[in-house]
């Protein structure tokens, strides 16, 4: 399993002309899964991106994550 995650302000999926999703302030993740991942995989890969600090807090240190901004995420696989 791979991931390339990406920090936006705004990010949607659109497919033959409609938007099929899309979000404000998070995370936009290319999901890459592969035969041999399993559930364990997925629940280790999510928490981790879920603890990612990679927003920056009051004084511009990259110190906060996703949950801590109350952002979201897109997932597209």
């Amino acid at each position: 399993m791979r991931a390339v995650i990406q920090r936006v302000s705004t990010a949607s999926v659109t497919i033959t002309g409609n938007e099929h999703a899309a979000i404000g302030q998070g995370l936009m993740v290319l999901l890459g899964v592969g035969p041999d991942d399993n559930q364990d995989d997925v629940v280790w890969l999510a928490g981790k991106i879920a603890r990612l600090r990679i927003f920056a807090d009051e004084t511009g240190k990259m110190n906060r994550s996703v949950a801590d901004i109350n952002g979201e995420c897109l997932v597209v696989s």
